[in-house]
């Protein structure tokens, strides 16, 4: 992987650690930040070398959610024709948009690790990536409806899938923060850890099992389960038969059935 100025990336044995690296910003993204989530996410989709990715932050916070030295740049699009204007509007949310979706794109399952600060913004990433995990001090707020704004770039659209309506509702037109231990009773977190060190001990652990999978099952899992996420129970079934009727010989499955028959640890390639 190529070096990043805003995170800090590395690929060992499967897993690759993608951590958000403005630590005296509070983890905060700048336009460079956002463009760099979004071409770690692709090459990552790409990458044979890595099976899963954990993605967490550096410093005392996982993100404080947009730089806001960029928010205030959005009123100051220099078109004079109002219309125009809001054109350039449209399309800076879609830009964000496009890089909090290339982790949902990325066909390897990311696990966000989260402690400290998670607001605005860095609830739409971590709505993004496929298993939530936080420390008891990590504190979840929807800080848009804080700031007279409506959440444009993917909380409103995925967290409802995530947690219950009603809770989803209240988070949204309260702002009101949710700590560690909340945010795994309600769901937005499989589990809430006491402390970082030991939070990324045990999301380690879960990436550690999740690399020795088959790659291509697990790729297979994440586009099944994304697939049935939006459709239909029938529609996804149907989408299931087509996808193992092309997927289904590979030779992991061949190693894995042999590993189980010779009572080892099976080894699938990349």
């Amino acid at each position: 992987m190529k070096a990043y100025n805003q995170f800090n990336v590395h690929i060992e044995n499967g897993v690759a650690q993608v951590a958000i690296n403005r630590p005296t910003k509070a983890n905060s993204l700048n336009l460079e930040a956002w463009e760099e989530m979004k071409d770690i996410f692709e090459s990552l989709h790409k990458n044979p070398e890595a099976r899963v990715i954990i993605l967490s932050g550096e410093g005392k916070n996982f993100c404080a959610g947009i730089d806001l030295g960029l928010l205030m740049n959005v009123s100051q699009f220099d078109a004079k024709c109002e219309a125009r204007k809001r054109e350039q509007i449209r399309d800076f949310i879609f830009k964000l948009q496009d890089c909090i979706s290339s982790i949902e794109k990325c066909r390897k399952p990311v696990l966000a690790a989260i402690h400290g600060t998670c607001i605005g913004g860095a609830v739409d990433i971590i709505a993004a990536c496929d298993i939530r995990y936080c420390t008891d001090d990590a504190y979840f707020c929807i800080q848009e409806i804080n700031l007279g704004l409506v959440a444009d770039i993917g909380t409103l659209q995925r967290l409802p899938k995530i947690i219950s309506p009603g809770i989803m509702a209240e988070l949204a037109y309260t702002g009101r923060k949710v700590y560690g231990e909340e945010a795994q009773q309600i769901n937005l977190v499989n589990k809430s850890y006491s402390d970082k060190e030991t939070m990324m001990e045990g999301v380690g652990a879960i990436a550690k099992t999740i690399a020795s999978k088959s790659p291509v099952s697990i790729r297979g899992t994440k586009e099944i389960l994304l697939y049935t996420r939006d459709h239909s129970v029938e529609d996804s079934l149907h989408y299931m038969g087509a996808w193992n009727a092309g997927m289904l010989l590979s030779n992991d499955i061949f190693e894995a059935m042999g590993a189980f028959m010779q009572k080892r640890e099976p080894k699938f390639e990349n």
